[in-house]
């Protein structure tokens, strides 16, 4: 009876211990991005990909064990809703989308890179990526943190160099948002 015992309760730890790492809080990431030289873009507005800054933010928070709730989960729901589809979508209406994909937390924000000038002696140009967002909690809309950060890189090429300094910027901003989500769980 002891050995039946034993083997229930090592069962329901090991069910509640995989249960508790597969219901990692899930985030959506709602960051528009413009590269050097090019538009303003954003996944919910054009049916693109996530952008070279969500993705390196998205990277970061999976290795961290946060869910990223994904474009394509959202598609039906963006085309449900016209004001789903604006390019700046506004706090309102991102904390609705949030909650309609069950998200526990938003990240709002917009990132833009742009170029220097030459470096000295050399073909290679400087580029900068400026990146300010929102932490929002979607169950109650409560902004959890402002955040900003920034990248840069020197490159010959500005758009490639304009990507990369949107991807270091994105690997700050990630830093900077799992500390928001640290200090939040522990206020909780």
């Amino acid at each position: 009876m002891k050995k039946i015992l034993a083997i229930i309760f090592a069962l329901i730890l090991s069910f509640s211990f995989a249960n508790a790492q597969s219901t990692g809080k899930k985030v959506i990431l709602l960051i528009s991005e413009q590269n050097i030289e090019g538009p303003q873009k954003a996944w919910w507005a054009s049916e693109v990909d996530l952008s070279a800054t969500e993705a390196a933010v998205a990277k970061k928070l999976i290795e961290q064990g946060y869910e990223i709730i994904e474009p394509s989960q959202l598609y039906k729901t963006i085309k449900e809703k016209p004001a789903f589809r604006m390019l700046n979508l506004g706090q309102e209406d991102s904390i609705d989308l949030g909650k309609k994909a069950k998200a526990d937390y938003i990240v709002l924000g917009k990132a833009v890179a742009s170029s220097g000038g030459n470096v000295p002696q050399s073909s290679m140009r400087s580029c900068f990526a400026n990146i300010t967002a929102k932490l929002i909690r979607a169950s109650d809309g409560k902004i959890i943190a402002y955040l900003d950060a920034s990248g840069n890189t020197t490159h010959m090429d500005v758009i490639t160099g304009g990507k990369e300094a949107l991807v270091s910027g994105g690997q700050d901003l990630a830093d900077k948002i799992l500390d928001a989500l640290n200090k939040a769980k522990g206020g909780n």
